[in-house]
Order: structure tokens, then sequence, then C-alpha cells
């Protein structure tokens, strides 16, 4: 049992990802969520990389000694997983990408490619060094990764969505907490990030349907409709 036990349980996460409950709202009207610390020097790290990095970070949280009961992170993650898992990607260089290095999270590198995800909070709390973060403004041109590696899983964004850095950030870190929830596990796997194309997404939504991959469904509050499935995760 991890810290995503109760995650599992609100998202009715079964490997088709398919809610059986709507989300509610926090029960103590605390909006909290968790930052995600992108690293775009000059110049940045390729796209790729960094959602990756994103993803492993977001679950490296949840999954870390301290997040777990007993743990000094416990009680904060675990408010947060309870409710709406909200993120909130900054983008940081230089000196504040060092300063971020002193709060409680995890970093994950990839290649060229840095994200930090902090300690999940209540959003009018978040520390100053990070509050003076941008959090749009800058995004990344599509790369070439080319084919994923063999037995990784697989965190597909749907293309046709055209999201921004920040919010394909955000998605992929909620679709490796998600997978995780579904298969129970206790370690960070080295996802992978890919763009699906028209057909291929199609060929996705129905593995969810079929229970064989896990879907994200936005909740609406950024850039795509309520509902939308943002990104799916397929094993390797």
């Amino acid at each position: 049992m991890t810290v995503l036990a109760p995650l599992a349980a609100l998202y009715g996460v079964d490997r088709s990802g398919v809610p059986r409950t709507e989300i509610p709202p926090e029960p103590d009207g605390v909006v909290r969520a968790m930052p995600v610390v992108l690293r775009l020097e000059r110049p940045p790290a390729p796209r790729t990389g960094v959602l990756e990095a994103a993803a492993r970070a977001a679950l490296a949280v949840c999954l870390d000694p301290a997040a777990q009961e007993g743990g000094e992170w416990h009680e904060a993650v675990l408010t947060w997983v309870d409710a709406r898992i909200r993120k909130i990607a900054r983008r940081a260089r230089g000196a504040h990408w060092a300063a971020v290095q002193e709060l409680p999270g995890v970093t994950v590198t990839v290649g060229d490619a840095q994200a930090r995800a902090l300690l999940p909070g209540p959003v009018d709390e978040v520390p100053k060094v990070v509050a003076r973060l941008q959090i749009g403004g800058t995004d990344l041109p599509a790369d070439e990764p080319g084919p994923p590696p063999p037995g990784v899983p697989v965190i597909w964004l749907n293309a046709a969505l055209e999201m921004t850095v920040g919010k394909a950030a955000a998605q992929v870190g909620h679709a490796s907490m998600l997978d995780a929830a579904a298969r129970g596990l206790a370690t960070v796997p080295p996802y992978a990030v890919r763009t699906a194309d028209r057909e291929r997404w199609a060929q996705l939504c129905r593995s969810v349907e079929r229970g064989d991959a896990v879907a994200v469904r936005d909740a609406g509050f950024t850039e795509v409709a309520p509902g939308t499935i943002t990104a799916i995760t397929a094993p390797g």
C-alpha cells in the first residue's frame, strides 16, 4: 500500500481508467496543487525529455519513503491525493533553478532535461521562490524522439489538443500517478512520453475501453474542455 491507494479509489482506476464517481471538490475548501518546476535553460532541453522528467518526478514524490505512512511528507501528499490532484508547471533556469532544489521535492534527470516536483500544498501558500517563477509564456518545439524503448510504459499525448509544455507536463504527471495506482507500483518506472497521431489515438482509446490502458480525463480548468482525454498510458 502506498499513498496512492486513495487515488485509485477516487478515480475508480481499474486499468480502464474510467472514473466510477465524480471527483468531489476539496472537503475543506482549500485548493491544493503540486508545483512541477521545469528546467528551461538557454537553449532548453528537448520537449520530450522535459516531459519524461516531469512524469517521473511527480510520481517520485508520491512514492518517496517520506510520503508513506509515518513519513514527514505523508500528511501533505495524502491530503492532496485525497481530493483533486492539481499540478501547476512552472519554469526556471540558472539561480532560480538552484533555489528550488532547497525545497522539499524530487528532481529527475532524463538526458539533458530536468524537472523537480515539489511537495503539494495550498496554492495560496506557495513559497516565494516558487511564486516568482513564470507559469506560461514559454513553449518548446516538437522534437523527434524516435520509437519508445521496448518494455517501457508509454504515456501517449493527444496530438489534436496541441497542449503547451506546461499543460502537457501536468498531464503526464497525472498519467504516471494513475498508472502507478492502477498497477500498485511501489517504484517509479522509466516512463517514455510520445505524441499519438489520430490513428494511434483511436487505437489507444479502444485499449482504454478494453481495460488495457489508463486514461487521464482533464478537469477542464485550463486549455481543454472538462472530460477531455489528454493522455493514455499503455504498457511497453
